[in-house]
């Protein structure tokens, strides 16, 4: 019988092997998880779903996908926290940061990982995003 009181993730990415890989690491931590392979696909999902929490890649369909979903989910649910994890600063020298006023005002995610996100890193992130205590739900 599934638990009714265990929060549920929404990862959107278009690489599936680091989705499923991701996707392993938070069900281990006793989360449930909803994936999406798309900007579009995650788009459908949150039209239905409220997720407790969000990670989106930033580069799927377009440069900007992550950035998009961001939006669209704080204008539906704002009190929804969202991670962008990606690897476009590896992968294509794009910086950016959440460190000041003007990129907060229109990126709309509670905080930015460059993927090669450790284990207990994205634990310790969707522990605090989420406001509970540092333990295994």
């Amino acid at each position: 019988m599934e638990d009714i009181n265990k929060k549920t993730i929404l990862i959107a990415d278009d690489d599936y092997d680091y989705l499923f890989q991701m996707k392993m690491k938070i069900e281990g931590f006793g989360y449930r998880v909803v994936c999406a392979d798309s900007q579009k696909e995650a788009e459908n999902i949150i039209k239905t779903l409220k997720p407790d929490l969000a990670i989106f890649d930033l580069m799927m369909e377009n440069d900007d996908s992550g950035f998009i979903l961001c939006y669209r989910i704080k204008k539906l649910y704002p009190d929804v926290p969202i991670i962008i994890a990606t690897g476009v600063s590896a992968e294509a020298g794009y910086s950016f940061s959440l460190n000041s006023e003007k990129n907060k005002r229109w990126i709309k995610a509670d905080l930015y990982l460059d993927k090669g996100i450790r284990e207990d890193q994205i634990h310790k992130e969707i522990t605090r995003l989420l406001g509970l205590k540092d333990t295994k739900q």
